[in-house]
């Protein structure tokens, strides 16, 4: 009993070192935006001047709170769409039988192992030719278009575990696949949801090829491009460009925490029946 204490209390001192190893580089990040300019590279890792005034600064280098608005918008639609199309795409592969359903879902499955460098130029044509650039729609329309390969993936993983005769019943019972999708097997399926949902706030949040791609008038600009034009500058300061850092971390680490419980639910449960 003693022994298997001590263990158990081994493992968790050597997972707070690891914790610490990884949390020093958002520390020093924090420290970092409260420090003066003059010292962001001293040695001392804390500062006996530390203020906001980098914070401060930031909203006079670069029009922050319309980068904000586009941010949000462009990511909500993104999570609206993926979460949404890609339910759908998993359901129709996890739950209904039709005939060509594997084989089409291995042609989606081996889209994976094509690289974006490959698909950028023909999809920024496309879009040329469908007079979107300069607009939040090549940002935005394609997320309500399957949600991706991997995004399918989990959800037909997911959907996989949902017993068949649960389906079965009531199909028996007159539902409708879109009444046995939305009523019965969406409701079940929020952990997956919620890990979808995360990954593609994420990704979308961070974005940064996209929005330089597409977007060429600065009002239509995001976060992860004003922090490119603050790291651009001829001689940039890294007091404030630690503070944007900070602001644009804050929103994914408060969705993390909030969701982890669901997050790790939807990885788990995804693999358990294939």
């Amino acid at each position: 009993m003693r022994r298997n204490r001590r263990d158990n209390y081994l493992i968790m001192g050597l997972m707070t070192l690891i914790a610490l190893f990884f949390l020093l580089p958002f520390m020093w990040i924090v420290l970092t935006s409260l420090k003066p300019e003059a010292e962001v590279f001293s040695r001392a890792l804390l500062s006996v001047t530390l203020h906001l005034d980098n914070y401060i600064k930031l909203f006079d280098k670069i029009p922050f709170l319309l980068y904000l608005r586009n941010s949000v918008f462009i990511t909500l639609l993104s999570v609206i769409g993926v979460t949404l199309s890609s339910s759908l795409v998993g359901y129709a592969f996890g739950c209904m039988s039709w005939r060509g359903r594997d084989f089409l879902f291995y042609c989606v499955i081996a889209t994976m192992m094509l690289p974006m460098q490959v698909t950028m130029i023909p999809v920024f044509v496309i879009f040329k030719e469908l007079g979107w650039l300069n607009s939040f729609k090549p940002l935005t329309v394609p997320m309500f278009l399957g949600g991706g390969a991997f995004n399918i993936f989990l959800m037909r993983q997911f959907f996989m575990t949902v017993p068949s005769t649960l389906l079965d019943a009531a199909r028996i019972d007159g539902c409708s696949e879109w009444s046995i999708y939305w009523k019965i097997v969406l409701p079940l399926a929020k952990p997956a949801l919620a890990t979808v949902a995360i990954l593609t706030f994420m990704f979308t949040w961070n974005d940064f090829l996209g929005p330089l791609i597409y977007l060429s008038d600065k009002a239509k600009g995001t976060l992860a491009l004003g922090l490119g034009q603050l790291a651009g500058q001829q001689q940039p300061e890294w007091a404030i460009l630690m503070a944007a850092s900070v602001l644009m971390m804050l929103p994914v680490i408060v969705l993390f925490f909030l969701f982890q419980k669901y997050f790790i639910q939807g990885f788990t449960m995804s693999g358990i029946k294939e």
